[in-house]
């Protein structure tokens, strides 16, 4: 049976994941702009939802692309 080691979480307990910081929300999106599960990120299951509602929030106020077709952010 394989033993995984369970990544760090990028953000620490009780910092506040705010929508307008787009530079912390863009490290949870892949090129295309699709926000990475927490498998890949090593987020909480709060930690992500928070990210979660955070990226949702910041693509309405047009700070996210809901879309990246250029392939970069």
């Amino acid at each position: 049976m394989a033993i995984y080691r369970r990544k760090a979480s990028p953000i620490k307990i009780g910092d506040a994941i705010d929508y307008k910081d787009v530079e912390l929300l863009s490290n949870f999106l892949t090129e295309q702009g699709k926000i990475l599960p927490k498998r890949l990120t090593g987020l909480t299951n709060k930690q992500q939802n928070k990210v979660t509602k955070a990226i949702k929030r910041a693509r309405m106020l047009s700070l996210l692309p809901f879309v990246n077709r250029e392939g970069s952010l």
